[in-house]
């Protein structure tokens, strides 16, 4: 004597998004992020690679209600000892206001010191970073305006210049540079965002 055993056919139960969740909009500020009052720097060790976490405040510690995102990190080529960092930086937690905040090592990224941002109170975004064959760094950042600002650091970017005045360069977002490192003719850098090449 032969059984079959059938088993109805179910249908998988299908994933519904949370529709309770506001959705994000334009102009929101970033999300709150819980820290404890004070605490040490975050240090998340990965394999062999040690992560070490760069806006800290004078004594190593979070800074409390600091909000920080889109960093972009460069390394010096002459010395990868020298590395520097920009980010988009907000007055806090539940401000939209950002800046061009930034830092710099000179220890491998083992200790970062964050001196505050590029213009005091002057609105900057997406920034980018990078070196050339001589340890330069350029930090390129983006104004409210739309033109872009090319920054240079001949110090490991312990200190910026303004390499141009103010709506010198268009663009829009989200912008990018690279450099040519070769050192041969005609090399230099060159940017470009959603509108074109400068």
């Amino acid at each position: 004597q032969l059984s079959v055993i059938s088993a109805s056919a179910q249908l998988a139960p299908t994933w519904k998004p949370r529709q309770k969740e506001p959705l994000e909009k334009y102009d929101n500020p970033p999300a709150y992020i819980y820290r404890l009052e004070s605490s040490p720097r975050m240090v998340s060790p990965h394999g062999v690679f040690i992560s070490y976490q760069v806006n800290v405040d004078a004594n190593g510690q979070n800074i409390i209600g600091d909000a920080a995102n889109e960093c972009s990190i460069s390394v010096d080529p002459t010395d990868p000892t020298k590395m520097a960092i920009g980010w988009r930086q907000f007055n806090s937690v539940a401000s939209n206001f950002r800046q061009g905040g930034w830092g710099y090592t000179a220890d491998a990224g083992i200790h970062w010191t964050f001196p505050g941002v590029l213009e005091d109170n002057v609105f900057r975004s997406d920034p980018v970073t990078n070196s050339d064959e001589t340890g330069t760094f350029f930090y390129l950042s983006l104004l409210q305006t739309f033109c872009e600002n090319m920054y240079q650091s001949t110090n490991g970017g312990q200190s910026w210049t303004e390499l141009q005045a103010d709506s010198l360069a268009g663009g829009g977002d989200k912008q990018w540079f690279t450099i040519d490192k070769t050192g041969g003719p005609g090399h230099g850098f060159q940017y470009q965002s959603s509108d074109g090449i400068n």
